[in-house]
């Protein structure tokens, strides 16, 4: 690679010129939402009333599947898919590499005249069976044996995903192996789901309703991404291999000035931006809400609220999509947690609720909350969770890449609390003093403005430090890194709420059992959470250096890194609430944990190799030719007589001779065997490897800074930022 490469991607940029217009200007989007979705409007108009009534049963009440409709669906969507130009279906699962995986089949079958005719049966809807040996699986199974099953998730519509070389029907399924033992990311979502509705449903019972409908766990995750030009992406292999830039000085002008925030957003990006809400639109992802995110070329969408599985399904689906489309814009998306050093990382907020048709969201405190005992039992619910299974949230999240971006001053700290808002904190309060009496009204904030209309005042502030705070009809988990599947975080809340609505129960049921006056037990239960839990619940400055003192002090955990939170997962309690709840057996954990360190170690072993060979082929050859030009023009000056100041070459020298040392240090660390134990094996990487790779990077960033320009080969950040 040359600086001449370098020139020429930013030359390539600025001619770049706009791919043509592929859809009609006038077009409507509600003409085209979910027209590639096999939804209950399309299924009602193809489905015999019967078929269709046992399938929206399933779906709406999460009645057992009849498999005798299977053949009739499978016929139908069949039918519809090659209407929609399909050739090829393919069932769709999510495996424990945190990625989309799907095997395609044709659906064209010969017959002996040499003609072929398309067929698809129930079977084939319900159950495939693809290669599972090479999918990563932390031991339940051994690596010689391949037979693994995907299963049809009829809660979650098929689609057709369109390419200009065919469209291909596809089928939304778990994962599992012969065993049953979940190899993926869905079946837990649906497992846990189950577990918490039956919970919930014994609270709604005692509230008065009678046979409650099934409640469901509803995500809105917002998603923050980063934007950069295609020539300076392939410019730079350490974006290519590892998603982020292993090295880079800081630019002149980074975010300080938060002029990206909210900004206008460039026409460039705004024509991708119109583009991907179109193809998402056509796959019935509700696409809601963009904008110009704080860093430089980052940007942020976010969906409307959606059942949690099919949200899951449509942010995998969300982000590929991205990724195809900011391509034919002739652009990479980045979804690294933090790609760019020195500007703030992406996450993707996970905003959870509960509810279902009937009660809506059952975290809706209406405009009194002491009045609302319902309301404030489910949040007392999820102040146990959080309080008890703190651990095994931050757990959820935990990767190499997210380790960069939790704890920073620019996401929620590794310590897990939650933020309640003014008004509900001090409904808790007076509940732990003896009963709450009263409640701070929401205001209406007096402008000064003649013309302009009242605005209502939220009787809370926002947090953007806490982890898990109440924003008025949901609570928003912050943690969750921008590459990651919402599943593991779903997986964990559902099955924690499990346990502290299923404690609720109990607790009420006794009372009452005992003769005690429901009012009077709801207060007793709500005075026993707020008193052994109130613990987590903190409103202060989340990145203030006083807050892990505290913390501490509070019996709450400080997982700074994904090494410390892993183990999280195969504690005693954590092996128990899983087991008890049928979510996952100790195998199963165990092998999460296992891929969870696993994963660890991959990532940054191939940063590493990334950061020996760059630093070592890329930075340090053009460090030494500044180095030599800069040692002949002071030779030349003494040569004529002039005395020469070598200060130059001094600024050079210090930091090359540490880029060597580093490298030597590195390639050292990673020559290292690692021990069997996969915990030891991944400490080793964060306390070795990574040590090691900021040395050689600290060395470089330097070095970038006072070596000739026309001699630096890597695109910059100023240009990679700013150049769109």
């Amino acid at each position: 690679m040359s600086n001449q490469s370098r020139l020429s991607a930013i030359i390539a940029v600025e001619a770049y010129l706009p791919p043509p217009i592929s859809f009609d200007p006038g077009e409507e989007p509600g003409e085209i939402f979910g027209s590639n979705v096999f939804s209950l409007a399309a299924m009602q108009k193809r489905l015999p009333k019967n078929v269709y009534r046992s399938v929206l049963g399933t779906i709406e009440h999460s009645l057992p599947l009849d498999p005798d409709v299977a053949d009739a669906v499978a016929s139908a969507m069949k039918d519809w898919a090659l209407e929609k130009g399909a050739t090829h279906y393919a069932h769709v699962f999510y495996p424990l590499t945190g990625l989309t995986a799907e095997k395609h089949d044709s659906f064209l079958d010969p017959v002996g005249d040499g003609s072929a005719f398309a067929s698809f049966s129930g079977k084939t809807l319900v159950q495939g069976e693809p290669d599972a040996s090479s999918f990563p699986h932390g031991g339940l199974r051994n690596t010689f044996e391949a037979r693994g099953y995907t299963g049809w998730d009829v809660m979650s519509p098929a689609y057709v995903l369109e390419n200009p070389n065919g469209n291909t029907l596809c089928i939304p399924t778990v994962f599992i192996s012969m065993t049953g033992e979940a190899l993926d990311h869905k079946t837990p979502v649906l497992r846990s789901q189950q577990a918490m509705s039956a919970q919930a449903k014994r609270v709604l019972t005692l509230f008065g309703h009678e046979d409650p409908e099934n409640v469901v766990a509803y995500c809105g995750p917002e998603q923050e991404y980063f934007l950069i030009d295609s020539h300076f992406f392939l410019a730079r292999p350490d974006l290519i291999n590892a998603g982020r830039t292993l090295f880079g000085a800081r630019p002149p002008k980074g975010q300080e000035f938060d002029d990206h925030y909210f900004g206008a957003i460039p026409e460039r990006v705004l024509a991708f931006m119109m583009d991907t809400e179109r193809e998402l639109f056509k796959l019935g992802i509700p696409a809601k809400t963009r904008h110009n995110e704080v860093a430089p070329g980052q940007f942020e969408v976010a969906p409307m609220f959606e059942r949690a599985n099919e949200a899951s399904d449509h942010q995998q689906l969300t982000m590929t999509t991205f990724k195809a489309v900011a391509k034919k814009h002739g652009m990479e998306c980045l979804f690294h947690e933090k790609p760019f050093d020195g500007v703030n990382g992406s996450g993707k907020h996970v905003n959870f609720s509960l509810g279902n048709s009937q009660l809506g969201s059952l975290l809706v405190p209406g405009d009194n909350p002491h009045d609302n005992a319902q309301f404030l039992v489910f949040c007392g619910a999820v102040i146990r969770a959080v309080d008890l299974y703190g651990g095994l949230l931050r757990a959820s999240v935990a990767s190499a890449s997210n380790d960069h971006r939790l704890g920073a001053n620019e996401a929620p700290p590794a310590i897990i609390s939650i933020f309640l808002g003014d008004q509900l904190a001090d409904v808790f309060d007076q509940i732990a003093k003896g009963g709450a009496t009263h409640s701070k009204e929401k205001g209406t904030l007096r402008i000064g403005v003649d013309t302009l209309p009242n605005l209502t005042q939220d009787p809370g502030d926002r947090n953007r430090t806490s982890p898990f705070a109440f924003t008025g009809n949901r609570f928003e988990f912050r943690a969750p890194g921008s590459n990651q599947t919402v599943a593991g975080p779903m997986v964990v809340l559902n099955t924690i709420m499990a346990e502290a609505l299923d404690h609720c129960a109990t607790a009420l049921e006794t009372a009452l059992a005992a003769g005690t006056d429901f009012n009077e037990a709801v207060q007793s239960l709500l005075t026993e959470i707020i008193s052994n839990h109130g613990k987590v619940i903190f409103h202060g400055n989340g990145y203030s250096e006083q807050w892990p003192v505290e913390a501490e002090q509070r019996g709450l955990k400080n997982l700074r890194t994904t090494v410390d939170a892993l183990p999280e997962l195969i504690t005693p309690e954590a092996l128990e609430l899983f087991a008890t709840y049928e979510v996952f057996n100790d195998r199963e954990m165990h092998s999460r944990y296992e891929v969870g360190l696993e994963q660890y170690v991959l990532s940054v072993t191939v940063e590493a190799n990334l950061t020996l060979e760059i630093g070592s082929t890329t930075i340090l050859p053009s460090a030494i030719r500044y180095q030599t030009e800069l040692a002949a023009n002071v030779a030349a000056l003494r040569a004529a007589g002039v005395e020469a100041d070598t200060g130059d070459l001094q600024t050079v020298s210090v930091p090359l001779a540490a880029l060597r040392a580093g490298l030597k240090a590195l390639g050292a660390a990673i020559a290292h065997e690692h021990d069997d134990d996969p915990l030891e094996a991944a400490t080793f990487i964060r306390d070795t490897v990574l040590v090691a790779m900021a040395d050689v990077r600290a060395a470089a960033d330097t070095l970038e800074g006072v070596v000739a320009d026309d001699l630096w080969a890597l695109p910059t950040y100023q240009e990679m930022l700013y150049i769109l």
